[in-house]
């Protein structure tokens, strides 16, 4: 499994869990830290708590990995799980629009899940 499509499969997992505005970052050419930042919102602890619970449980037996790190807390308002290449962060609103990662990464390009057809292979 490359990165995009584990990218991919997050975005999908979070939805499961009616995650909202999930976004994917393309961070390639921009960051040695990683590929993909997938980034999603969760209106309470309950829902965060719900969707980190369904990626990295979905990840595990869908794809065979398991997260290298989970940071933050359910306090904190935004949990970030590293999977190396792919970068998860599930946010509340407020800690969203605070730290505005969208905004610091303004030049990575947006991955845009509808447009990856059979013309353009993972």
């Amino acid at each position: 499994m490359n990165a995009l499509e584990l990218a991919l499969k997050c975005r999908e997992l979070a939805e499961r869990k009616k995650a909202e505005n999930i976004l994917i970052l393309d961070l390639r050419g921009l960051s040695t830290l990683t590929d993909y930042f997938v980034i999603a919102s969760g209106t309470s602890e309950p829902h965060l708590r719900a969707i980190v619970e369904e990626i990295v449980r979905g990840v595990e037996e869908e794809c065979g990995l398991s997260p290298e790190g989970i940071d933050g807390t359910w306090a904190s308002n935004w949990i970030v799980l590293d999977y190396y290449d792919v970068i998860v962060h599930i946010m509340r609103p407020e800690a969203r629009e605070y730290y505005s990662l969208e905004t610091l990464w303004g030049d990575a390009p947006r991955v845009q899940p509808e447009k990856i057809s059979a013309d353009h292979p993972l």
